[in-house]
Parts: C-alpha cells; structure tokens; sequence
C-alpha cells in the first residue's frame, strides 16, 4: 500500500505528458487543416489571372495568424523554362511607393519630420517657385498634393524622360488651381512620390536608395529589395508581359518618367515583401519602433469616399464588414498588390508578371474569403497604379 501514492504520482505524469502529446497533435492536425484551407482559398482566386498560354505566372505571400505561406504558380520566363518562385524578382510598380511612406513615417515618430512640413524647407531649388512652396510633406504622401500624376500631364508639350533640372523647372512652373489646391482633393499623383522621395533624400543628406536600406530594408533583412535593381539580382528577375502575354522588355527592364539615381521602380521578392507585410502586422516583436511607423503610415488621412480614405500612400477601403488596408500598382508588364486586415492579423501579397491582371480584385477577395465575409469586396481604389 506505501507504493501506491508514488506509482499514482508516475501515472500523473505519463497522463499528463500523454495529453501534451495529444493536444500537440490535435494541434499540428488543425495548423495543417488550416494551411490546406488557406492554399485552397488562394488557388481558387489566382486561377483568375493565371495565363492560359503559360506566359508569366503570380507568386502570393499570404500572412494568417502569424503564420505566413508562399506560393507559386506558372513562369518566370516562358522562353527559358523558369517557373515563379518565392525568391523571383519582380517590378512592385507602385507597391514601392509604400517604401518612401513608412520612411516618413519613421522619421515623424521620430520627431525628425512633421507632416505639415514644408518640402521647399530642404528641396531648396523650389523656394524659387510658387505653388508649389505650399506643398508639405503629408499631402505628397496622401495624394493631396494636387499636382499630376505624372508631369506630361501639365506640359503636355514636353518630350522624353524627365532629368531632375527637367523636374524642377515643372515644380516652379507648376500652378494650383482650383482644382488642384494642396490639400483640398485626393489626385493620384507619381510626381508626388518622386518628390517625396527627394525631400527626404535632402532631409538626412542621404541617397533614398541608401536611406531606405539603412532604415528598412536593412533592419528587416530584405536582402532581395532594391532601387534601383543591381546587376546580382538580375538573373532571378522575371520576364515581364503584356496583357496579352507579349514579352515587354528584358527581365529587370525598368519603365517609368523620371531619369535620375533614386527616382527609379522599386524591385523585391515574394519572400523579402512576405517580411514586410509581417512587420505591417505588427508580428515582428524585434522590430517595435519601425512597426509604429508602419501602423501610423496607415492612419487615414483624407477622406475620399464613405468607403475610402487615403493614408500614407496605403488606401483604406470598406466592403461589408470589413476594412482593408491596401496598395497596388501596375505597369504594361507587372500587376501587384499587398493587403492587410490589421485587427484580424491577416495579410496578402500578389505578384503577376503581366500587365493589367485585376490583383487588387483577386487580393481583396482573398482578403474576404479568409476572413469569411460574403459581401462583395470594396472596387474603390482598384486600378493599378
């Protein structure tokens, strides 16, 4: 009988692990279940804008719950028999735009900057202008600056790339009118970013492409993600197609206006942006002070619509009962889209190396279809950029 108390206590212990173990398998079965729900839920939506004539592919980084996915589908380069992976390099297009914005950000959390600041304060060149002195920070940010999308669209009669000497005779040229008043409307501007992008370069007397990798990129180990796109990654670049499936260019080409160090398109891969959307949510618990940044670039900042207000170049749009978080772009050859749920700590990216493939579309319901809302996803905001 004087054994019994000690053989009941070894029983505990063998009941006790035994359960452990048991609630640790429950546990993988349903991580596995639910990985299995979630690689379901993204076939299902890419297959949309999957070329039938194999002619490029998509590459998705999908973020649940802390626990992130990639995933690949079709090719690279159709010619060279290369297939999208998680460390392809693709052109963001205007995703990259969210690279100058959490900058900011950063630098007024840190009490470097503020948003209401004055770009002509350290872009020196503009205090010669007119306008465009009243231009601050925050509305390049927020697509409130009123100048154009890009600068042919004010002098229509100029030809070719823009230099910075270029770029500057507009801005000091440039004229608001009531319709283009700083701060007054939401007018998609890339002009605008460009501009941002050289403030902060003449703020911390820094090339942007070093700024960004000494303040973000750097911290966060994305080794993948550069502007511009150096000679080492080229070889992983995809090969970029039209809509149609034509190849536009060689893999790595860069388009765009502007024709100076800095003001060029930004490169990444799925892996690299699968770390930014995670700091995005706020998971990375290593990274607290840059995680502000990008949670404060992500407060709205000029309301559009009932459905949709514009942050610090991320867009906040509403469908149903959710609200999304999110930033596309696109060019002839590159479709892309990131998107968050913050309080519901699930995040999507999407890369297709073809034109105009509807990723914001495809992004969003994916969005929904995770978190199990059935209203149609919000169109606001869903043109490439």
């Amino acid at each position: 009988m004087g054994d019994l108390p000690a053989t009941t206590t070894v029983m505990r212990h063998i009941s006790t692990a035994l359960l452990a173990t048991a609630l640790a398998s429950v546990a993988r079965v349903a991580v596995a279940q639910a990985q299995v729900g979630v690689e379901q839920i993204i076939a299902q939506q890419v297959e949309a804008i999957l070329p039938g004539n194999g002619a490029g592919g998509v590459a998705v980084a999908a973020g649940v719950d802390g626990r992130t996915s990639l995933f690949n589908y079709g090719a690279a380069d159709l010619a060279r028999n290369r297939p999208v992976t998680s460390d392809s390099i693709f052109n963001l297009a205007s995703v990259g735009k969210l690279f100058a914005t959490t900058l900011l950000a950063q630098a007024v959390k840190q009490g470097e900057l503020k948003l209401d600041d004055p770009i002509a304060t350290y872009v020196t060149e503009l205090q010669q202008g007119g306008d465009i002195r009243r231009v601050t920070f925050g509305q390049l940010a927020s697509h409130t600056s009123g100048l154009p999308r890009v600068p042919e669209n004010y002098e229509r009669w100029h030809r070719g790339k823009y230099t910075f000497p270029d770029f500057v005779r507009f801005l000091n040229a440039w004229t608001a009118d009531k319709d283009h008043a700083p701060g007054q409307q939401d007018l998609y501007s890339n002009a605008g970013m460009v501009l941002l992008r050289v403030a902060l370069e003449r703020r911390f007397k820094t090339p942007f492409a070093t700024l960004m990798q000494q303040r973000l990129t750097g911290p966060l180990e994305m080794s993948s993600t550069a502007l511009p796109l150096p000679r080492a990654l080229i070889p992983r670049a995809v090969q970029g197609y039209g809509p149609a499936g034509r190849p536009i260019g060689q893999p790595g080409d860069e388009q765009g206006t502007f024709d100076w160090p800095g003001a060029g398109q930004f490169y990444s891969s799925p892996r690299d942006m699968a770390v930014f959307l995670a700091a995005n949510l706020g998971e990375l618990p290593d990274q607290q002070p840059l995680e502000a940044a990008m949670a404060f670039a992500q407060q709205g900042v000029f309301k559009v619509s009932a459905r949709f207000t514009q942050a610090l170049a991320w867009q906040i749009v509403s469908g149903g009962n959710l609200t999304i978080v999110d930033k596309n772009g696109g060019l002839s050859n590159t479709s892309t889209y990131i998107g968050l749920l913050p309080q519901a700590k699930i995040g999507i990216v999407i890369f297709s190396n073809r034109g105009r493939q509807g990723a914001t579309k495809v992004g969003r319901a994916i969005l929904h279809a995770l978190a199990q809302e059935t209203a149609e996803p919000s169109g606001e905001g869903a043109e490439p950029d």
